[in-house]
């Protein structure tokens, strides 16, 4: 293979995961956007130059950088009562860790907005960096564990 090809084939390649480190999966859990219907999952990214994007297959919603005003990412850890009780109480030192982000923005009528995502862990890290680099805002943490997992 030329250098050249080689070249283009690496291009291709880093832009290939560029645009996957930008996003991830995401389920839309709520918030004042009626158009999703809670529940609705899909995938959503910050690589577009203007817009934060959600695209699902019952749903997509696109909000500029400029009108987002909040961001903020928090965990929320479940113990696994009912696997305790049922199979062994080592259950009960597990933990499942839910990953959310919340992106609020005025719309076009200046009122606030707001959509919270339960999202993959493997992909928060990038989308938060993705998100502050493209809003100028930082993120918000809702506490140190969250803060640690964000940062990474």
């Amino acid at each position: 293979m030329t250098s050249k090809r080689l070249a283009v084939l690496g291009l291709v390649v880093y832009s290939l995961l560029s645009a996957h480190s930008s996003g991830g999966h995401a389920e839309y859990v709520g918030g004042t956007i009626s158009q999703i219907p809670d529940g609705c999952s899909g995938t959503v990214t910050a690589v577009d130059e203007q817009y934060f994007v959600f695209y699902a297959k019952k749903a997509s919603w696109r909000v500029p950088y400029d009108k987002i005003n909040l961001l903020e990412y928090g965990q929320r850890v479940d113990r696994r009562y009912v696997a305790a009780a049922l199979l062994s109480p080592l259950f009960l030192l597990a933990k499942k860790r839910t990953h959310f982000l919340t992106v609020g923005y005025s719309d076009d009528e200046n009122r606030q907005q707001a959509m919270v995502f339960r999202v993959s862990k493997d992909d928060i890290r990038m989308m938060l960096v993705s998100l502050e680099a493209r809003t100028g805002r930082k993120v918000e943490f809702q506490d140190d564990d969250a803060r640690k997992a964000g940062k990474g």
